[in-house]
């Protein structure tokens, strides 16, 4: 883990200029925005969409770019001959997928409910590549936010996405809301300066569509902070590397458990869910009949000697800065 810089906000207010398209704002706290150039209406064609790579890589301090997950992938990961070794243990990998199974390491959801519309991929181009992530819409008082991973937003250190764009209750091609650009991103400072996986956490203000809110149509899901650790959690997404194609809803659930490994903070969850599900909804107290849940964290990385376990950031006071500033977005 690296310390954080104080000095971003000063550097960002010499070398941005304040609101506008495309450039860093100053932070408001310990959160750093974006404001999002928008991109033609017409750039996520299907085939796009179709020819998307799903992100899944290793973390920021053994792969330089987020770039390289168009590289050849392997279990879910990226091939990177020649590269170091993470010092402080295994290397992280970027992946995150009647009534149905109340533990399950990845199964289709089928059971309908708010999670259908609420759940939806997000499609992005980092570094001039067009990935696929996953997100989810919540409860805010502009009534515009989607949260998703930090890595879905900002490549750590590195650029910001652009031609962000949420696809809510994607279903095989379907866009049965709408596809909703963003239009200001925000990350938590030790995301931004150094690719921090405690905060690993992106959250996004979309445009609204024909004048229409996000959660107008769709509803969105509850937020929580500082939630109690070791609840049975539900986490979904759209999986895109194989055995998965990112064209339907999957979902994991079990109860999460610390990280082993002693590197995060983060919660650890039985899940076979592969790249592109991706900041993908931790849903907690979830009822399975309406589909409704409460969101408290996010898909995020696997080590790369467990593949089984995906880890999700804890929403702490950091996230809940996030949360603040992008309601108010």
């Amino acid at each position: 883990m690296t310390p954080s810089l104080p000095l971003l906000a000063v550097a960002a207010l010499v070398t941005g200029l304040l609101g506008a398209p495309g450039r860093e704002v100053p932070p408001v706290g310990d959160v750093v925005e974006h404001v999002a150039g928008h991109a033609s209406g017409l750039y996520w064609t299907p085939q796009r969409m179709a020819r998307a790579v799903p992100i899944g890589l290793l973390a920021p301090s053994t792969l330089p770019s987020i770039a390289r997950a168009a590289l050849p992938q392997a279990a879910g990961g990226i091939l990177a001959p020649g590269l170091p070794a993470r010092p402080a243990g295994p290397a992280r990998i970027r992946q995150a997928a009647a009534m149905p199974p109340a533990t399950t390491s990845g199964t289709r959801w089928a059971s309908g409910g708010s999670v259908t519309r609420t759940t939806g991929r997000v499609f992005l181009t980092l570094n001039g590549v067009d990935f696929s992530c996953s997100a989810s819409a919540v409860r805010s008082a502009n009534r515009d936010v989607v949260v998703t991973a930090g890595h879905c937003v900002k490549d750590g250190a590195g650029d910001w996405a652009e031609n962000w764009t949420f696809v809510p209750g994607y279903d095989q091609g379907r866009q049965p809301y709408g596809a909703f650009p963003a239009r200001r991103m925000f990350v938590a400072g030790p995301w931004s300066r150094s690719g921090n996986d405690d905060y690993d956490v992106g959250m996004v203000a979309v445009d609204d569509l024909d004048g229409r809110h996000l959660t107008d149509l769709v509803d969105g899901q509850p937020i929580a902070f500082d939630p109690p650790r070791g609840r049975r959690t539900y986490g979904f997404g759209f999986p895109a590397d194989p055995p998965y194609d990112g064209e339907r809803l999957l979902y994991c659930a079990g109860v999460p458990h610390g990280d082993p490994q002693r590197q995060t903070r983060d919660q650890g969850l039985r899940c076979d869910l592969t790249a592109g599900a991706s900041g993908g909804p931790w849903l907690s107290g979830f009822d399975p009949a309406s589909g409704r849940g409460t969101l408290t964290s996010v898909s995020s990385f696997k080590y790369s000697n467990d593949h089984r376990t995906m880890y999700g950031p804890y929403f702490g006071p950091a996230v809940r800065d996030l949360y603040r500033t992008a309601e108010r977005a």
